[in-house]
């Protein structure tokens, strides 16, 4: 069996940064989350449905990963 390169062991791939970023914002914030019928404010840009609450995060993954690789 054959290993990749060695890392070390505090060492994290920029997938796994971006995820745990994603995570932070998403629970912070309530990026995308679907909306209820309840009274009171709906902010806009969250979902109806849970694909469309799929969606969001999947762009907002894609955001922290440029974020974190350094792309603009």
């Amino acid at each position: 069996m054959e290993e990749g390169p060695a890392l070390h062991a505090g060492a994290r791939r920029n997938e796994d940064i971006a995820l745990d970023l994603m995570k932070f914002v998403a629970m912070t914030t309530g990026y995308g989350r679907t909306t209820s019928s309840g009274v009171g404010f709906q902010g806009t840009g969250s979902a109806a449905k849970p694909d469309e609450y799929a969606a969001h995060l999947l762009e907002l993954y894609g955001k922290c990963r440029a974020a974190v690789e350094g792309k603009k």
